[in-house]
């Protein structure tokens, strides 16, 4: 499979390297450094481009993948207000887009059994629920999507909660995300039920950014002769 990677960070670096590691082949490598090689021949000729930038360049990227005809499968986060766009050019011109807040499939096994618990503590109205995630200083925007992801499945099942809020819980009915931005942490996320008389949490603790790096990769092979709007559930298939 013929790579490109846009954003050589330390993600795309270790994106890089579980690639290689499987075989395929990095034919073209777009940075800040040299923005204009996503027009090059050797970008148009990748099978699929792995894209971890930033939200205030991502959607421009993407409108580049598909003018060179690239597929593209994402990580980035916070650009998610024109996601309803993306989806319409894959639903009506053919494009083929794989977004995913967290690649790791050890995320996306806790996105599932965040549902579950939400499902049942639904009928549990004396346990209040908050979110809290942590991640390393460098990161643009909070609450992180993978927040977001769990937040969103609290509120799909949990009746009391009508929308997720940052910081602070104005209502009873807001679900409060603590973000916090300390050190290198590669991502820490952990979901609280509290009652007057107990507690009950689940967490998810990155230790690198490997399991990110292999999730996308894996991402990558997945879309290739797709076409459409596709996400973990499709790969994994919970």
């Amino acid at each position: 499979m013929k790579i490109a990677l846009i954003g050589y960070g330390k993600m795309g670096k270790a994106i890089e390297q579980i690639a290689l590691g499987r075989g395929h082949e990095i034919v073209s490598v777009v940075d800040v450094n040299n923005p204009e090689e996503i027009r090059s021949e050797r970008f148009k000729s990748a099978d699929v481009a792995i894209e971890f930038t930033t939200p205030a360049t991502a959607f421009d990227n993407y409108m580049k993948c598909f003018a060179a005809g690239v597929p593209v499968v994402s990580g980035t986060t916070g650009w998610l207000d024109r996601l309803d766009e993306v989806k319409a050019m894959c639903a009506n011109e053919g494009k083929t887009f794989f977004y995913a807040s967290n690649f790791s499939i050890g995320v996306n096994i806790f996105f599932a059994l965040n549902k579950y618990l939400a499902k049942i503590m639904n009928g549990f109205p004396a346990y209040d629920v908050r979110l809290t995630e942590t991640h390393h200083i460098h990161k643009l925007d909070a609450p992180s999507g993978t927040a977001i992801t769990l937040a969103e499945g609290i509120l799909e099942n949990v009746d009391r909660k009508e929308r997720w809020t940052l910081e602070t819980a104005e209502q009873p009915t807001d679900l409060m995300i603590h973000a916090i931005r300390e050190g290198e942490v590669p991502g820490i996320h952990e979901i609280t039920y509290e009652s007057d008389v107990d507690t009950i949490s689940i967490k998810h603790d990155a230790k690198s950014r490997a399991g990110f790096a292999l999730g996308a990769v894996v991402a990558a092979e997945f879309t290739v002769g797709k076409k459409g709007f596709l996400g973990m559930d499709d790969m994994l298939k919970f």
